[in-house]
């Protein structure tokens, strides 16, 4: 018996050891786990706030206009209707009078008020006319008016150097790098005037080449119809009767008897009307002859 319980005792022992090295790994394991835990929590609860961020436009935005068009009005859409929330949960929670006038870029107008607009308005203009700051205020304007003035003076006198440096003048205060920035300024006015006299010249070169080839033809015309007068000459020459006529003309110049020429219309003004003059003789001599 005592060798059987000397025997049972490391037996125990072991086992009992065996349970408490259970016991610290599953303390080990349960320590990892709530490290694990906690370290998933926070960066859970970091990406939240990102996405909240986000969400709730709270990121750098660079406060300057926007430009295009279709953000930019997407934009105010969204800060207006913002803007219009705040304004109503500022007057409910605080119960404040709050009148906001809001007018878009294409004049469109928004307005929200908790009582009325116009009665806002004229609470705001009495307590303006009777508050004691009103020389304050006026003495503010005046400052901004006088600041903005020497502004616009000094813009007029830097145009007014920048047009004397164009010209050639007033060059002696200027830097071998705004000497250089002028050169280059200059050589790119001239470059543009180039280009539009080029443009010019070649416009004016193509309208005249143009009136060339009209006024060839306009010559080629006017031979045609000397070449028919003549022709017309002969016959009628050739008519019995018509000796005194073909003497008269044939001592008369071929260009004097060429009926004046319309050069806006490219039509003979007295053609016809000789030929009506011609078919007339023609007629009263036939008479006679029968006669």
């Amino acid at each position: 018996m005592a060798h059987q319980s000397g025997l049972g005792n490391p037996l125990k022992m072991k086992a009992k050891e065996e349970r408490n090295s259970g016991k610290e790994g599953e303390d080990h394991c349960k320590k990892k786990a709530t490290a694990f835990t906690l370290t998933a929590k926070k960066f859970l609860f970091q990406f939240v706030s990102v996405i909240d961020q986000v969400k709730d436009g709270r990121g750098k935005i660079e406060i300057k206009r926007i430009e295009n068009t279709t953000n930019r009005q997407v934009t105010f859409c969204k800060r207006r209707n913002g803007l219009l929330k705040k304004a109503y949960e500022l007057s409910v929670l605080c119960d404040a009078e709050v009148a906001l006038i809001v007018f878009s870029s294409r004049g469109r107008l928004y307005e929200y008020a908790n009582s009325s607009v116009r009665t806002t308005i004229e609470r705001y203009k009495k307590a303006c006319s009777g508050s004691p700051n009103t020389g304050s205020i006026k003495e503010a304007d005046s400052q901004y008016y006088q600041q903005e003035a020497s502004k616009l003076r000094q813009q007029i006198t830097n145009l007014q150097n920048s047009n004397r440096n164009l010209m050639g003048e007033a060059l002696s205060t200027m830097s071998l790098r705004d000497l250089k920035q002028l050169e280059n300024r200059l050589e790119k006015g001239i470059s543009k005037i180039r280009t539009k006299k080029n443009e010019l010249l070649y416009a004016e070169v193509e309208y005249m080449q143009k009136r060339e080839i009209e006024l060839q033809n306009d010559n080629m015309y006017l031979r045609n119809k000397i070449t028919e007068n003549e022709r017309v000459q002969q016959q009628m020459s050739m008519l019995p009767g018509n000796t005194m006529m073909t003497m008269t003309m044939s001592s008369t110049p071929a260009y004097e008897l060429m009926p004046p020429f319309d050069a806006r219309g490219f039509l003979q003004v007295n053609l016809m009307e000789q030929n009506q003059h011609y078919s007339h003789q023609q007629q009263q001599q036939t008479t006679l002859q029968l006669g």
